[in-house]
């Protein structure tokens, strides 16, 4: 049989070549440029100009001019996350929210046009799950998993970010996977379990965690607190009401969870979670992994797994412990004296950003631009 590819994506790690980058947000963009996976220009904002197209388009040009007259190699492209909807293959951006000025608006070949450099667009939520599967927590799993000497691999992942919204991205074997409508990886649209009328994200966001904790604490939403302080309330560091903080941070887990094990039954990967909601993962992991590890039950009322794997909590030492451990053997070829290493535990895992969010996404649209033009070039 052929020996199995390397998983995960090219290491760009040791790679010369400088990629501009933008982080674009509804008031300002934050440019830079990275080499060798590591920024090489210091960051600096620049208003976005929201509401005015050409202002904005201008500002969009002199960021990237200052970032080229600042980096220490002329750069090889520019890859950067901007909001969508978009066509973002053809680098044409919808109708962001947040930036109304930008309707059907060509920006991929404009900027290509004006600094002659291929330029590649996408949004964070998949450029985090790229940045991960790359460099952070795809191969942080399989390096552990070679360490204890298991002849498991993973090579597909699912990137989820909590915060503002529900964010979620896609990485299949060392690719992005993007889909045919710029669409792909968009579970905040999946349904929300304890509010079938609603989307997923509002149960899992900032404005789920206030609301919950609101409702739990006797407060109007305009007095709850934001997240960070709720998970110090969880604590029991700062005072508050400590229930419904648990609460609110269990129901995000449940909400969560119910979501990622719709995800995973078509990818059958490993799931990572950024944003800002991210550091109270103490709060809500377990939840998110029991319901993942859940079950339904049939018409003759038999228990029936919802997933055909077992989830992990790799945040929790002795998950993590068994996780790697698995339940490795070996295994006698028929007719041969051959023996063949195997695992026998079929499992997915959860963990925490191994990079911090928006150094995945940068790292993430580094490769993807430099993947993409490795591509381009074919063999050699």
């Amino acid at each position: 049989m052929p020996t199995p590819a390397r998983p995960g994506a090219r290491d760009y790690a040791a790679d010369d070549r400088v990629v501009m980058t933008l982080d674009a947000g509804g008031t300002k963009f934050s440019f830079s440029a990275m080499q060798a996976q590591r920024p090489v220009v210091e960051s600096f904002a620049l208003p976005s100009e929201p509401h005015d197209l050409a202002r904005s388009l201008d500002t969009l040009v002199a960021g990237f001019e200052r970032v080229r007259s600042q980096a220490p190699f002329p750069p090889v492209a520019i890859s950067f996350a901007f909001p969508g909807p978009a066509d973002y293959p053809r680098g044409i951006i919808v109708r962001p929210p947040n930036l109304t000025a930008y309707r059907d608006v060509v920006l991929g070949p404009m900027l290509e046009d004006r600094f002659g450099l291929p330029t590649f667009i996408n949004n964070d939520g998949d450029l985090f799950a790229y940045g991960e599967a790359v460099a952070g927590f795809l191969p942080f799993v399989n390096a552990e998993l070679e360490k204890a000497g298991s002849p498991k691999r993973f090579r597909n992942l699912l990137g989820v970010t909590l915060g503002t919204g529900f964010g979620g991205g896609i990485a299949r074997d060392g690719q992005l996977v993007a889909g045919d409508n710029s669409a792909c990886g968009e579970i905040w649209l999946i349904r929300n379990k304890l509010d079938r009328n609603t989307n997923v994200e509002e149960g899992a966001s900032i404005r789920a965690v206030r609301r919950v904790y609101a409702e739990r604490a006797g407060l109007s939403l305009e007095d709850a607190p934001e997240p960070r302080l709720i998970c110090d309330i969880a604590d029991g560091a700062t005072s508050g009401d400590r229930a419904a903080a648990r609460e609110a941070f269990r129901r995000l887990g449940e909400v969560a969870g119910d979501a990622i094990a719709q995800a995973i039954t078509l990818l059958d990967g490993l799931v990572v979670i950024g944003g800002g909601i991210a550091a109270a993962h103490r709060h809500f992991l377990p939840a998110l992994v029991a319901e993942m590890n859940g079950s339904y039950t049939t018409p003759d009322g038999q228990a029936l797994p919802r997933l055909i794997p077992r989830a992990f909590n790799l945040e929790e030492p002795a998950e993590l412990e068994a996780f790697v451990k698995g339940e490795a053997k070996e295994l006698s070829v028929p007719g041969s004296a051959r023996r063949v290493k195997f695992d026998a535990l079929q499992r997915v895992a959860v963990g925490i950003s191994r990079l911090g969010t928006s150094e995945a996404i940068a790292i993430g649209a580094y490769a993807f631009a430099l993947n993409h033009l490795d591509r381009a070039a074919g063999p050699g």
